[in-house]
This record gives structure tokens, C-alpha cells and sequence, in this order.
């Protein structure tokens, strides 16, 4: 017979789970993830070296796509927290789900740089503003989620062991990362000296204080993989993560030294080689990421063929940015050095990603139209909370 006390917790939980509320309650960040396919598949059509007009309209598609997508999900987001405030305490606990904040302003950053490279050029001045105030929002967002997830991750009384670390860890360094590229990329277009080297400095900061810490937890789950091997099916695809900091951490680097070159040439600060100076050790530390990328590049594949199959879930979205923000680099150094080779191999990435992203793509909105997707383990720990409450009474 069963206990009678377990009626109105499971009532209580039932707000939770019932009809549309299990989507909404359900609704974890990780769906930010889909921004950050979306836009990083407009950027690549738009970054193609081998122009045609036909790639310059699917990069407007996917660019209004992901505008739509992102408000979208931000919507739900907002409405998750609104109606049920504790879901944000339990979820900003939880080691893994809490990561994919980060999620959110790089698909953030993915619209900011398209507006750069589409609008600033047909709306002037007034769209170089616009795109100036986003990325300091951005950037703040950033940061703060950088800083506060990894002191939440040091601080925290659960134990984590090496063997629960994967590739995830690297994302909220990501997303510094990100804003430091796109920084730079925005004050290319500033009219104001002065605004432009301020954000790159600025820019320089947000590198220098995401590019390190990557790298150190680079070693750390190299560890991981090398006393405890490879990890589970569920996660296996995290294995693609690291490209995204030495992918996006080299873009940014080179297109900082680009722009610090032209605005230090029209300038007496510092010393009259001060910009070819940061050009030329932007285009060495960039080249010397794209060969570390390599590495990675080729675990991440022998790891994804030693594993499949594998089942699907939203960290499939892993496959797209990171390799996307590879390629992405790849092909600004070709254009950089004029070497066809990164070109074409930038651009025989590029197609890939589109591939893995339509693969995906398709896959979530199957799983979003059948509600498998929709499952957040931290509503695991609010349940047991709630559950513990008439206990503890």
C-alpha cells in the first residue's frame, strides 16, 4: 500500500511535469547551444574565401534564423526562472548543467558579429554604436559568468573527482574568449581612435584572462583522459570542446594584432613598431593554436569512431561551434599569410560544419517535437529537496 505522506509531495512536484510546464521547467541552457551552431554556420558562410552570391544570402538566412531562435530561447529561459524562481538555485548548483550559462553569450556573440559584418556596412555610424553597446554587454556577461562559474566550481562542498571532469569545464572560458575575438573584430569598425583602442586593450584583458586558464584545464583533462581513458557515450561528444578556445583564442589574437597594427600606425603611442610587433606575435600565437587544434582535432575523431554509436542529446551541439570557431581561424589565417592551403582546408571545414549542423538540426527538432529533449537533471535535487521537507517537519 502505498505511503500516504508521498501523495501531496508528488502533487507539489506535479507543477513541474504537467502539460506545458514540463517544457518550460525542463527548458535547461544547454538550448543555447543551438544559437551558437546557428550563428557560427551564418559566420562561416559569410567568412568563405571563395566568394559567391549564393553564400552571401544563406548567411543572411541563418543570420535571421538564429536573431529568431535566440530570442526564442531566451524568452523560455526567462520564463523558466520567473515562474519557478527555486529551479535557478538547484540548476546553478549542479556541476555540469550549470556550465552551459556560458552558452549563452556566445550565441549572443554569433548575432553581434554578423550585425558587424551585414549591417554596419549598409546602416553606418549609427549600427557601429549599436554594435559597440552590445559587445560591452556582452563582454560584461561574459565575464561574470567566467569568473563566477569557475569560483562556483573551486567553492563548492560536493566532491568532484578527475575522473567526472570533461571537455564542458572549458566553456565558461569560452565565452571570454569569444567576447575578446569579437571585441576585436567591433573596434575595426569604430570611427573614434580612442573608442577603438580602448576596446582592443580592453579585448587584450578578456584574452589574457580566458586563454590561460583554457589551457590549464586543457592539461587537466588530458589527465583525465590518460589515467581514466575515454569518456562515457553520453558526453563523448564534449571531445570536441577544445577546439573552441584554440579555435576562437587564435582568431581573436590575430584579428587583435591586425587592428592594433592599424590603429598604433596612425598613432606616436608607444613605440612606431609597437603594432607590427602585436601583428606579427598575433599571426605566431594564432599558428601555433591551429597546430595545438590539430591534435585535438584528430583525438576528438578517433574518439568519436572508437565510441559510436552513441545516443543523441544536446551536447550533439558540441560538434558545430567548436569546429566551426576552428575553421573560422583556419581561414583568417590563410587570408592573413594568402596561403591557399588554410584556405581550402578552412573552407573543406566550414562545409563540414554545415553538414554536422543540418545532421543536428534535424535530430532536435525531432527530439524537441517528441519532448525527449526536454529533461534537466538538476530537477533531480529539487525534487529530492521537496521530498526531504515533510521529513525534516
Amino acid at each position: 500500500m502505498p505511503d500516504s505522506s508521498s501523495r501531496p509531495r508528488s502533487k507539489s512536484f506535479s507543477k513541474y511535469t504537467a502539460g506545458w510546464r514540463r517544457v518550460v521547467s525542463n527548458f535547461s541552457p544547454s538550448w543555447f547551444s543551438t544559437t551558437m551552431g546557428t550563428g557560427i554556420v551564418s559566420i562561416l558562410f559569410h567568412l568563405i574565401p571563395f566568394g559567391h552570391p549564393v553564400l552571401h544570402y544563406l548567411s543572411l538566412i541563418f543570420f535571421v534564423t538564429n536573431a529568431l531562435l535566440f530570442a526564442l530561447v531566451l524568452s523560455m529561459s526567462i520564463l523558466r526562472y520567473v515562474l519557478y524562481p527555486e529551479i535557478w538555485s538547484v540548476m546553478i548548483q549542479d556541476p555540469v548543467n550549470s556550465l552551459f550559462l556560458a552558452t549563452c553569450p556566445m550565441g549572443f556573440a554569433t548575432l553581434i558579429e554578423m550585425w558587424v559584418f551585414v549591417c554596419v556596412p549598409h546602416w553606418g555610424d549609427w549600427a557601429k554604436t549599436v554594435a559597440w553597446v552590445l559587445w560591452m554587454v556582452d563582454a560584461i556577461a561574459a565575464t561574470s559568468v567566467t569568473v563566477s562559474l569557475s569560483f562556483i566550481l573551486i567553492s563548492q562542498h560536493y566532491v568532484t573527482s578527475l575522473e567526472r571532469i570533461t571537455a564542458l569545464q572549458l566553456l565558461p572560458m569560452a565565452a571570454t574568449i569569444v567576447a575578446a575575438g569579437l571585441g576585436a573584430e567591433v573596434a575595426g569598425i569604430l570611427p573614434n581612435p580612442q573608442h577603438a583602442l580602448g576596446t582592443v586593450i580592453v579585448s587584450y584583458v578578456l584574452w589574457g584572462m580566458a586563454t590561460p586558464l583554457a589551457m590549464v584545464i586543457l592539461v587537466i583533462y588530458y589527465q583525465r583522459l590518460a589515467v581514466h581513458k575515454l569518456p562515457s557515450r553520453e558526453s563523448i561528444v564534449s571531445c570536441f570542446l577544445p577546439l573552441g578556445p584554440l579555435g576562437f583564442g587564435g582568431f581573436g589574437i590575430l584579428y587583435l594584432g591586425k587592428v592594433t597594427r592599424e590603429l598604433l600606425g596612425e598613432s606616436n603611442i608607444l613605440s612606431p613598431i609597437a603594432g607590427d610587433v602585436a601583428y606579427v606575435l598575433g599571426v605566431l600565437v594564432s599558428l601555433l593554436m591551429f597546430a595545438f587544434g590539430i591534435i585535438w582535432l584528430v583525438f576528438a575523431l578517433a574518439t568519436i569512431y572508437a565510441s559510436s554509436p552513441f545516443p543523441f542529446n544536446m551536447g550533439w551541439w558540441g560538434f558545430t561551434f567548436p569546429l566551426g570557431v576552428y575553421a573560422a581561424n583556419t581561414m583568417f589565417l590563410g587570408k592573413q599569410l594568402d596561403l591557399m592551403f588554410f584556405k581550402v582546408c578552412g573552407t573543406v571545414m566550414a562545409a563540414a560544419v554545415v553538414l554536422l549542423y543540418l545532421v543536428v538540426a534535424l535530430r532536435t527538432v525531432q527530439g524537441a517535437w517528441q519532448g525527449t529533449l526536454f529533461h534537466a537533471p538538476c530537477l533531480q535535487s529539487l525534487k529530492e529537496k521537496q521530498e526531504d521537507k515533510p521529513e525534516e517537519a
